[in-house]
């Protein structure tokens, strides 16, 4: 009889930020984000410059958990949540532990979208969700596989979801999602008149 195996397991981490840490008032970080984007100048001239919808702070600030207290309890759960994450993917770190080493701010508004991208020089990247009104666009995974794909058939759209090209999650407000920084993704078009906030991250070894 034959046997088919499934190999080279792709691991995506999905939990409540409550299960590890400090309680987070997905409130009162809403509020953070709004207020630091509001002032931070540098960064709006850099999504007007580059063209990106809404607000990021990738590019101008990296002193988030200092500037608001509730980023720094955002840290605390975070490092729990990765810590989890790294023992279900079996990591030997070789006594170094992952490190934050980004953490930014994402508003998308109504038509906003975030191509398709990875997390290079990091291990494990990730995004905690503020706000995702009715319609906001869920996070679309791409199989790490699909270059190598060539001629073949495309699936069928009733394939199992370990088969599917591309996989959505749509997480709620105090989720968090982690994954492996070259695992390739994006965020289709916002079709909700409402912001979509996140707060995305990386962590690097060492």
């Amino acid at each position: 009889m034959a046997q088919i195996d499934s190999l080279f397991v792709t691991r995506l981490y999905r939990a409540h930020l409550s299960e590890h840490g400090p309680a987070i008032d997905t409130a009162e970080l809403e509020a953070s984000c709004y207020s630091i984007a509001e002032d931070d100048e540098a960064g709006q001239a850099w999504c007007e410059a580059e063209g990106y919808p809404g607000y990021t702070s990738y590019a101008s600030l990296t002193d988030l958990p200092w500037r608001f207290p509730i980023f720094a309890e955002l840290v605390k759960a975070l490092d729990a949540h990765v810590a989890a994450f790294a023992e279900d993917l079996e990591f030997d770190l070789d006594g170094r532990a992952l490190r934050l080493e980004d953490l930014w701010i994402n508003i998308l508004p109504e038509g906003g979208t975030h191509s398709s991208h990875l997390h290079p020089h990091s291990v494990i990247s990730g995004t905690t969700y503020v706000a995702m009104p009715g319609g906001a666009s869920a996070l679309k995974l791409e199989d790490p596989r699909s270059a190598r794909m060539m001629a073949a058939p495309a699936r069928r759209k009733s394939a199992r979801r370990e088969l599917q090209t591309f996989v959505y999650q749509a997480p709620e407000p105090g989720e968090v999602l982690l994954w492996e920084s070259w695992l390739r993704h994006e965020v289709p078009m916002n079709m909700s008149e409402d912001d979509r906030i996140s707060v995305s991250f990386n962590y690097a070894w060492g």
